[in-house]
């Protein structure tokens, strides 16, 4: 768990130098009420091919903010509001070139994401695909991830808090199979929270025979 939290504090910095990045991009998008400048103000050369370029990429900046996206999610926006595809590509390119967009670091924060608040490995490729990342980026960011049975067990506990309920217990139990964590993850820490009662019930048995008071002398 101490290398996912080393993860999430790179996760950190990484967002740092992404809003560094759109901002140095957004200074090249201070447009007037006719769009962006296709000029240079000093030396009065050409900043982009065509007007089409520049609004393409105005577009983009303003679509990602300072927050992570993946390059498919934002070619697939700039497409929906009027852009060319082959533009539309080629803004994403421009992105990813200017460090505004890396889907591998925007993978590895998904994975660690989802991790933290307790879901499992079905649901984080749900999220993955959900959120545009290539599958090709899939096996680097899900590798050599720890924490899935506790993650599991955490979430298991926390809903029951002591109770032995069977409905109760079935009812979390597919709740973690829909947060997804696999059958024998699900039952691993079902096991281990059953343990931890039997644990807490002889512990309490042993403790009430100590308090308990001593028997009869005989007469």
């Amino acid at each position: 768990m101490a290398k996912n939290k080393d993860n999430m504090a790179k996760s950190k910095d990484n967002m740092a130098k992404n809003k560094d990045n759109m901002e140095n991009a957004d200074q090249l998008f201070q447009a007037d009420e006719d769009g962006p400048s296709l000029f240079d103000s000093d030396t009065n050369n050409p900043l982009f091919e065509t007007k089409e370029t520049a609004l393409s990429r105005k577009r983009a900046v303003k679509i990602l903010g300072n927050r992570y996206m993946s390059k498919q999610n934002i070619e697939k926006r700039l497409i929906s509001r009027g852009d060319s595809e082959e533009t539309a590509h080629d803004t994403v390119v421009w992105l990813e070139d200017i460090g505004a967009v890396n889907d591998g670091e925007y993978a590895a924060m998904i994975v660690r994401h989802y991790l933290a608040k307790g879901y499992g490995l079905a649901r984080i490729r749900d999220e993955l695909y959900r959120r545009g990342i290539p599958r090709g980026l899939w096996d680097e960011a899900l590798g050599g991830l720890e924490g899935f049975e506790d993650a599991a067990y955490d979430y298991l506990a926390g809903k029951l808090r002591g109770s032995s309920d069977k409905d109760e217990l079935r009812r979390v139990m597919g709740a973690l199979q829909r947060r997804g964590f696999s059958y024998d993850e699900a039952r691993t820490a079902l096991n281990r929270y059953l343990e931890s009662l039997d644990e807490s019930l002889d512990e309490s048995l042993d403790e009430s025979q100590d308090e308990s008071p001593g028997g009869f002398e005989d007469n």
